[in-house]
């Protein structure tokens, strides 16, 4: 049972646009999101749009915000503009569903794609708290998303923000017990990859 993507996908997928340079790609943030998903398969977007409503559903804006600060380079729009984790996120919601309407047949997520890791959800719990180069604010958020979302998602978000952070280095073990996690939830290839290169090998 595979995903619809070798790479990553839903919230965590957006949060990769907010780089240093993220204004080359839309004078908002909105525009940003909105560019994407309109070259995207359907898939793309049913993923982010599921990602983004069970953020909002169920947990609070100021976790929210340091969600999406944690698992973007740059995220723009919280601090002094009055814009909230949860108005952002129903942001995000509104543009897959913008983007979903311009299409009759858009067929729903299935399989692989709805799985959200709850028979995983200690494991996962286990590798945040053993992140330790992660802001104790970072891995008390992610647990309540892990305990009060999903797993899943919380995994997403985990590895964004440690790719953030590339100063800092994970132990084999580490790389070990996420590559096995993302293989218990029919990850790409890529999904977990992506932090490889932080491995300490010394």
């Amino acid at each position: 049972m595979r995903r619809f993507s070798d790479f990553d996908f839903g919230v965590s997928w957006v949060m990769s646009f907010f780089h240093q340079d993220w204004t080359y790609d839309g004078p908002t943030a909105a525009d940003v999101v909105a560019k994407h998903l309109a070259v995207e398969v359907d898939d793309v977007a049913l993923a982010v749009r599921r990602d983004a409503r069970v953020l909002v559903d169920h947990l609070p804006s100021e976790t929210v915000e340091v969600l999406w600060t944690a698992g973007a380079q740059y995220m723009p729009g919280f601090e002094g503009t009055g814009t909230t984790g949860s108005e952002w996120t129903r942001t995000v919601v509104g543009l897959c569903d913008a983007r979903l309407s311009a299409k009759a047949d858009v067929r729903p997520l299935t399989g692989a794609d709805t799985e959200d890791g709850l028979a995983h959800r200690d494991a996962v719990v286990a590798e945040i708290e053993r992140v330790e180069f992660l802001p104790a604010e970072v891995r008390e958020a992610l647990v309540d998303c892990a305990r009060r979302c999903t797993p899943d998602l919380a995994l997403r978000i985990l590895l964004r923000a440690v790719v953030t952070r590339p100063y800092n280095s994970l132990s084999p073990d580490q790389y070990a017990r996420l590559e096995s996690l993302g293989a218990d939830l029919h990850y790409g290839e890529y999904v977990v990859e992506a932090v490889k290169f932080m491995v300490d090998e010394g």
